[in-house]
């Protein structure tokens, strides 16, 4: 990992992830009250869990760990990506913040996998 980086918050992959975190939560604000204990919490979860891993992983501070960690925040990557599908075809977003948020997902599994590349893992 590059030295200058000493804390999981100096890295883009974190910050973005936090990014994606808040528009998650203000995308489903605008979710039927009935979904709050369903898919609100769900892809919510999954979204807090990509962030939450990262710093995890940073701070086990030994490189196979952290690949365990990347792989969880990979996992939750591909359930938000069913979870904004579903989300979809219940119309309780358009199909713009779908392309969108489908969009900076994939560019999350991108800059984990690249990670991962880095970290020889």
């Amino acid at each position: 990992m590059n030295t200058a980086v000493k804390s999981f918050r100096d890295l883009r992959i974190w910050q973005k992830s936090i990014e994606y975190v808040e528009k998650i939560y203000r995308v489903t604000e605008q979710f039927p009250k009935i979904e709050i204990y369903g898919l609100v919490s769900q892809i919510r979860r999954a979204a807090v869990s990509i962030p939450s891993n990262i710093a995890e992983g940073f701070r086990r501070n030994h490189s196979k760990e952290y690949k365990q960690f990347l792989g969880i925040a990979l996992g939750s990557c591909g359930e938000i990506e069913t979870q904004v599908e579903i989300a979809y075809k219940l119309k309780y977003i358009p199909e713009t913040s779908r392309n969108e948020l489908l969009q900076e997902i994939e560019s999350l599994c991108k800059m984990t996998h690249a990670l991962m590349n880095k970290l020889g893992c």
